[in-house]
């Protein structure tokens, strides 16, 4: 189950889960039934799984585009169960089981108690049980073993009532290369669809190769002198004369404003140092030691020119977060260009 929400991590949910689909992924998670909406009018025809929490305003809405959700809690399961009872058919459902994770699912308690008192809509099917995984990537799998452990227990309370789940699934990206006892019948990788992960050291990583280039040009070169500064707050002052280029990106564009005087792109297969605050929507960098650029010449932001490389992991480095925060802030305004895959 291929995870595109979150635009798939900022590269285009609707191109990339149409390349998924020609190679032959038949499921699809997003967060949110807008999301699911928005595939479905793409022309996406495949299973989707609506992970984030649905609320009774937008049921109409997931029967209509037949989006399945994931139940998180008693209540959304009654009300799916009302609604699904005017269909001609039971409607798939997915059941979250919170193993750990401390944010949505039911719990064991809830579990058992539905079970108990037979409150399964038996307009439903019951076509999933999932849960999430806290802390696959971290150094220490003892919590991870734990939440598989309780999962087991879950998986075993739902069987003694007489289910049969087809689709049993926990294993995020890091916890499928690290956990293979928790494959079950489904995984859902999200960032290493991308070429990312956030494995520790000590783990065996897959050979990723990042899907996703950012680039722009250069807008404008000017020559200032010593003492002179560059954007707001005067935060970058020259000590030399110094060459500044001009880019028509900033963190309206999702280019992370704690980059200001600290992260570098690529010109002219090197690398040139961001001055100055990054502003809404430009930036600067000092390609002093560029002499040859020119007005209109590529810069990469994140991407490789020759041997020089800058990736999601290096800027996320640079501003104290994740490859996911860096992928996914990066704005819809920004023309996506597709290769043929």
């Amino acid at each position: 189950m291929a995870v595109v929400k979150a635009n798939a991590y900022g590269h285009g949910a609707v191109e990339i889960a149409q390349t998924l689909i020609r190679h032959g992924v038949v499921r699809l998670a997003v967060f949110s039934i807008e999301e699911g909406i928005a595939l479905r009018q793409a022309g996406i025809t495949v299973s989707i799984v609506i992970l984030g929490p649905i609320f009774r305003e937008q049921l109409e809405d997931l029967f209509a585009h037949r989006l399945t959700p994931v139940v998180s809690d008693p209540s959304t399961l009654t009300a799916l169960g009302q609604c699904a009872a005017k269909g001609s058919s039971p409607y798939p459902i997915h059941l979250k089981i919170d193993t750990g994770m401390g944010r949505l699912g039911l719990t064991q308690k809830e579990l058992e108690t539905i079970l108990a008192k037979h409150t399964f809509p038996s307009s439903l099917r019951l076509e999933g049980l999932m849960s999430h995984l806290a802390d696959s990537d971290g150094l220490d799998p003892d919590s991870t073993n734990q939440q598989i452990t309780r999962f087991e227990r879950a998986i075993t309370a739902i069987s003694e009532e007489g289910f049969s789940v087809p689709m049993i699934h926990l294993s995020n990206s890091a916890g499928i290369v690290r956990f293979p006892s928790a494959h079950y019948s489904l995984v859902r990788p999200g960032i290493m669809l991308y070429g990312y992960h956030t494995l520790p050291h000590t783990a065996q990583a897959p050979d990723l190769r990042p899907v996703l280039s950012l680039t722009t040009r250069i807008a404008q070169l000017r020559l200032i002198q010593p003492g002179d500064t560059v954007s707001y707050n005067r935060t970058f002052m020259a000590k030399r004369p110094t060459r500044i280029a001009v880019l028509p990106i900033g963190y309206s564009y999702g280019l992370n404003r704690q980059l200001s005087n600290r992260g570098h792109v690529l010109v002219q297969e090197r690398r040139a140092p961001i001055v100055g605050r990054v502003c809404m929507d430009m930036v600067m960098i000092d390609v002093t030691m560029i002499p040859s650029v020119t007005v209109g010449d590529e810069v990469v932001l994140i991407g490789q020119q020759a041997n020089e490389r800058i990736t999601a992991d290096n800027l996320a480095e640079w501003t104290g977060t994740i490859s996911y925060e860096v992928l996914c802030a990066i704005s819809p305004q920004i023309p996506r260009l597709y290769r043929s895959a």
